[in-house]
């Protein structure tokens, strides 16, 4: 980051200064004091907004920044969130005054967005509260200008079924809205009357019948590769983008989760005296809000480590699969290569390109292959286990805090030569 405070001290009344490689974030001036803003595109009506990040030079640089990527994330998201802060400070008011505004019914669209605000988007990852957000904008039809306390039993199960052709999507929706009933009830904001029939209907029986292709079941089958298919596909790896092939390499050698893959910083990455390690923070593994977990430890050989040194040069202390628009690539786009190569794909069916020889698997069947080859080598199930970062269950993951660091070390090594024999096989 360049921020020239000289320039800073000699802006005039009306003149700002933009940072470089912060779209949106910049310093400006008026008669009495020196103002970080945060510019953007409104997510809801495509207006241009801004909102007041701090003063300097009592707030850095580098604190304004931190701020600015929250902002960002938040309207990404479909946050307007110069408009939130407003109505947060308006409700703060009321809350003081004893009295709450009167804006309008207050519909099943304002009672979401409520919850998306005051629970979702505090509790959730970045991905999350988008799919919430992009659920609740595409999915509840006219129920939204309704008003939640006149909703009957029957309006809410017409709306689950007419949602039953894509019943994940329904079960979700479902589990969703009864949160957001749950939300209001004990908030105040719905009287203790009001009935949450989200929890009450449709029990059991938005089930999926599994994926399909091409028009057929495939069920619900989990996927794993034969070995055979291993060293074909790791052969094949070259036709994918240099990413997606690496992060596609990196499943299979480390047993990873795709989200930490895509994820993965410079600063994880430490040379010690066995080798090369990439240490996952907790806050990024599955287990960050379990009681007991800790940083997962990943050993890197062969082809993992040849991908970390080589991404290591040119990441410097950012991401090593940084996205084009800043931050990581989303781990959407390694699935979406997949599918793109699948010989079955009909995306963009003018697009030439090479299909895949090894069919009908997706980036995570890769993680629960690298499983399957560590069971059939003879890795004991505990240290297979902590390789995936599955916490052990029950009262043996209650006494035993033992960090396997040695054993994977050892069986990671020798994942990492039959994938290399393996590919070596025609």
């Amino acid at each position: 980051m360049y921020f020239d405070a000289r320039a800073a001290k000699q802006l005039q009344p009306g003149e700002h200064l933009t940072i470089p490689d912060h779209p949106g974030l910049r310093l400006e001036c008026n008669a009495t004091r020196r103002t970080w803003i945060y510019r953007y595109k409104s997510p809801l009506d495509g207006r241009m907004k801004q909102t007041k990040i701090g003063a300097w030079p009592a707030m850095s640089p580098a604190a304004a920044i931190v701020e600015w990527e929250k902002l960002r994330a938040a309207r990404d998201a479909g946050c307007d969130v110069a408009a939130e802060k407003r109505a947060a400070r308006s409700l703060a008011q009321a809350v003081k005054e004893g009295s709450l505004p009167q804006a309008g019914p207050y519909t099943v669209r304002r009672l979401c967005e409520d919850y998306l605000v005051g629970h979702v988007e505090r509790n959730r990852a970045l991905k999350g509260a988008k799919e919430v957000r992009r659920m609740f904008n595409t999915m509840l039809g006219d129920l939204a200008a309704a008003r939640p306390e006149t909703i009957t039993r029957a309006q809410a199960f017409d709306l689950l079924n007419s949602h039953a052709s894509i019943p994940v999507q329904a079960a979700k929706l479902r589990s969703e809205l009864g949160a957001v009933w749950d939300y209001a009830l004990d908030s105040g904001r719905l009287p203790e009357a009001v009935p949450n029939w989200w929890r009450q209907i449709m029990r059991g029986r938005l089930r999926s019948a599994g994926k399909k292709i091409q028009g057929k079941s495939v069920g619900e089958v989990k996927r794993v590769l034969t070995e055979s298919e291993v060293g074909e596909l790791i052969r094949w790896l070259p036709n994918f983008s240099r990413i997606v092939a690496d992060a596609l390499a990196l499943y299979l050698w480390t047993g990873t989760h795709g989200s930490e893959i895509v994820s993965m910083e410079a600063a994880e990455i430490s040379e010690e005296s066995d080798g090369l390690w990439w240490t996952i923070p907790k806050a990024k593994t599955k287990n960050a809000k379990r009681q007991g977990a800790t940083d997962l430890r990943v050993p890197l050989f062969g082809q993992a480590e040849q991908i970390v040194r080589r991404r290591l040069a040119v990441a410097g202390d950012g991401y090593l699969f940084p996205s084009r628009v800043g931050g990581p690539t989303e781990q959407k786009t390694i699935q979406t290569a997949v599918h793109y190569h699948q010989p079955y794909s009909k995306t963009r069916p003018e697009d030439q390109r090479p299909r895949l020889t090894v069919t009908h698997w997706a980036p995570h069947d890769l993680r629960r292959t690298a499983r399957t080859l560590l069971a059939s080598m003879g890795c004991p199930t505990e240290v297979a286990e902590s390789i995936l970062g599955h916490m052990l269950p029950g009262v043996q993951g209650v006494y035993n805090r033992h960090t396997y660091d040695r054993e994977r070390h050892e069986w990671l090594a020798k994942l990492s030569q039959k994938l290399e024999s393996l590919e070596a096989l025609r």
